[in-house]
């Protein structure tokens, strides 16, 4: 059987995996925004309090990473500049990934290191991402 090229298990199955890592991040970052950037802010402050890195560094990226990830995660839900917010999200986890093993969270480590594995599929993949935005205007 004969698929149209919109119709294909495979474009299917990468928007499906696309929308739902997109979606994950853009909620990581909304529900941070919603709750409060800056309570978010200081919990992770309290939490890289041992860490060898400037209170005020940590504090700032606090206050950045939940509009990069609602960004990215939005990009990425919709299709739109793919490749760029695959990157972007794969350097998000590399930064992420450092803090982390910095505090020995080997827990949060390990889930970074899916998200990354995912971003890496998405990438190697692109090339089935029909149903897009990206697909639509380029």
């Amino acid at each position: 059987m004969r698929y149209e090229a919109w119709k294909s298990d495979e474009q299917v199955a990468y928007a499906l995996l696309r929308a739902v890592v997109g979606t994950n991040l853009l909620m990581h970052g909304a529900s941070r925004v919603i709750t409060g950037k800056a309570a978010f802010a200081a919990q992770l402050s309290e939490q890289f309090a041992r860490s060898p890195l400037p209170g005020w560094s940590v504090h700032l990226f606090g206050m950045v990473l939940p509009a990069v990830e609602g960004l990215v995660g939005l990009l990425l839900l919709i299709g739109w500049k793919t490749r760029a917010a695959l990157i972007a999200a794969s350097l998000l986890m590399v930064v992420l990934t450092f803090g982390s093993a910095l505090v020995q969270d080997w827990n949060a480590a390990g889930a970074q290191l899916l998200y990354a594995l995912v971003f890496s599929v998405l990438l190697f993949l692109r090339r089935h991402n029909g149903w897009s935005l990206d697909a639509c205007f380029c």
